[in-house]
């Protein structure tokens, strides 16, 4: 554990953190779960550090905090700084169901009642979302209302 550096009002997190989670989790971003250089990675809190913060003195836990690209980190705090208990409550067990921090378990994105679902191709999966792509423009659709209604379809599909 290691005990928090105030840099400007936030905490200056430390290499050992970062260094648990990879060794945990290996190098890839929480949110979109894409493998990520290791020296790419941001850590970051699970739950901001405007609504946690990290107490006076205390130990930090490498569990508080998760590994993000660059853009996820940007699209949570996006989303953070507008979300109704970021700018009013500050309730940090608010924060603990959101998608932000637990995407893998979570009950709402930034209070509001949304389900989301990332997907990134990498490598030799590119010809697959290139396919998609194709299809789609060929049925005069966006992309993510074509998976969804491929996905839909597969389900309903399964159930017969």
């Amino acid at each position: 554990m290691n005990t928090p550096q105030k840099l400007s009002g936030r905490t200056g997190l430390s290499k050992k953190i970062k260094d648990a989670l990879v060794e945990k989790y290996g190098c890839k971003c929480f949110i979109y779960l894409e493998k990520v250089d290791e020296r790419d990675l941001q850590i970051d809190h699970r739950v901001p550090y405007e609504v946690g913060g990290d107490g006076e003195g205390a130990e930090l836990d490498p569990e508080d905090f998760m590994l993000l690209s660059g853009s996820a980190n940007r699209a949570k705090s996006w989303s953070c700084e507008h979300c109704e208990n970021w700018n009013n409550t500050k309730d940090r067990t608010i924060c603990l169901t959101c998608y932000w921090a637990y995407p893998e378990n979570y009950s709402h994105i930034a209070t509001r009642q949304i389900r989301r679902l990332d997907l990134v191709w990498q490598g030799k999966e590119i010809d697959i979302y290139e396919k998609l792509k194709a299809e789609a423009h060929s049925l005069e659709k966006e992309i993510p209302s074509f998976v969804k209604e491929i996905l839909e379809r597969e389900i309903l599909r399964k159930r017969t």
